[in-house]
């Protein structure tokens, strides 16, 4: 079995991010925006398609034999032992209404494994990486999970569901709970950009449920790069596509992840 090296291959992935996050960027200045609606707050602008056919076209070259798992569906082929996870625009919704943070979120699985992710913030132009076997970094910069020891010390970072209100009276709760027993709580509406601040120190914790894969691919292992730790609600390893996910620095998690699935575990 052939190997890559997943350094290289994430540099190459990380230019192709920041190359398309800019084009994006220009292009919002410069024309108007199409949307779609995909379902309740659910939006699709035809910078999404264009976005992802560019991703998607410049990874075949990069990668041949990997498949795809898509938001917009741009690509179905299958990989036997690597898969692109890709979101062309995480944060649709800010980028309609011209607002930051939104992300472009690459990541790439080998076999059942991720082994390199990229998330591409366009507002601030940050581009947070990390390989298999390497470290979490912004801009080329190693990068690390906060050193807070305490959810009552933390800063905490979640998303409000658009769609799928099924857990709204155990998050109301949540929130509650963590308003008044912490520094506070953000939503900035890109999972991705919430995880790539969880791996920087900007954000000590994060949680939220009715989550997609390509909204967490990327962001979930390079939290775990820096050194921070992730769950589901029942505190196993069914967040990628299990819809929901606990992240946090390691001082802190054990209390994070307790709290959150006291409420919200079924």
């Amino acid at each position: 079995m052939s190997t890559i090296n997943y350094e290289h291959i994430t540099s190459q992935v990380a230019a192709l991010a920041k190359e398309t996050g800019l084009f994006i960027k220009k292009s919002r200045n410069e024309a108007s925006i199409k949307t779609e609606s995909k379902g309740k707050n659910d939006f699709v602008t035809q910078f999404d398609k264009e976005s992802e056919a560019r991703i998607v076209k410049a990874l075949e070259l990069l990668l041949p034999e990997a498949g795809f798992i898509a938001e917009e569906n741009t690509s179905q082929k299958q990989g036997v032992r690597f898969t692109w996870i890709i979101d062309p625009i995480d944060g649709t919704t800010n980028f309609i209404h011209g607002l930051f943070p939104y992300c472009i979120s690459i990541a790439l699985m080998e076999n059942n494994e991720i082994v390199s992710g990229v998330i591409y913030e366009a507002g601030l132009e940050e581009c947070f990486t990390a390989w298999k076997g390497g470290p979490a970094q912004c801009n080329g910069t190693n990068i690390n999970v906060t050193e807070c020891d305490k959810v009552a010390d933390s800063l905490i970072a979640t998303g409000f569901p658009y769609s799928n209100f099924s857990l709204m009276e155990p998050f109301i709760r949540s929130l509650h709970y963590f308003m008044q027993n912490s520094h506070g709580m953000r939503r900035l509406g890109s999972a991705a950009a919430d995880l790539a601040y969880v791996a920087c120190g900007r954000f000590d914790a994060f949680y939220e449920y009715d989550l997609k894969p390509w909204d967490v691919a990327a962001g979930a292992f390079i939290v775990q790069q820096a050194g921070g730790k992730i769950c589901d609600f029942k505190g196993g390893n069914n967040y990628l596509f299990g819809r929901e996910m606990i992240a946090g620095n390691s001082n802190l998690f054990d209390e994070f992840s307790t709290k959150v699935r006291n409420f919200l575990e079924l």
